[in-house]
């Protein structure tokens, strides 16, 4: 069966800096470089067959840092269907500083399902690209594959609605980590 690990990128300074990043197109901050080599670490064991990240640097700066020294001799596969959602006329600006003057837009921008914020995409949006993701790749995953993702926050909540059957409340609640490893077995 194949074996899938799913990591979000390391910290940027817009992560630090409680900003809506979307497809800002931010590097690592030294700690961010810390969270992927971290992952590194644990994922060094793996025979890694394919690997997959987004059109974004972090998640690429992300990838390449974990499989530094540990893995070679496969394909690495830049798909922009599994990048960060585009946050539109958010992007940048502070998430902290927004939730102060707007509250209720703000948690209906943040985390609803189904309304973007202005000229950006909702949950939902994300949701249709990660599953066309999916559907074109998870039948070419054969038994011995091992496939890293290296993607975002809002492109690893469908992610894990595909594989953990979650609702879509439960998909939108859900922080996720630098540095966590999400494994399926398929």
């Amino acid at each position: 069966m194949a074996k899938i690990f799913i990591f979000r990128h390391g910290q940027t300074i817009d992560n630090l800096d409680h900003d809506f990043s979307g497809i800002h197109d931010v590097d690592l901050t030294p700690a961010g470089i810390g969270e992927a080599k971290g992952i590194g670490e644990k994922l060094k064991n793996e025979k890694v067959t394919k690997a997959y990240q987004s059109d974004l640097i972090r998640s690429q700066h992300t990838l390449q840092l974990v499989l530094d020294g540990f893995h070679q001799g496969f394909e690495i596969i830049t798909d922009p269907r599994i990048k960060e959602r585009d946050y539109g006329n958010l992007t940048g600006s502070s998430k902290d500083e927004l939730e102060k003057i707007d509250p209720k837009d703000f948690a209906l921008w943040h985390r609803s399902y189904d309304v973007p914020p202005p000229g950006g995409e909702s949950i939902k949006d994300v949701e249709v690209r990660v599953l066309d993701f999916l559907k074109d790749n998870v039948p070419t995953w054969k038994k011995d594959d091992v496939i890293f993702i290296s993607a975002h926050g809002n492109s690893i909540r469908p992610i894990r609605r595909y594989f953990e059957h979650l609702t879509i409340n439960e998909m939108c609640s859900f922080e996720h980590t630098p540095g966590k490893i999400y494994e399926y077995n398929i």
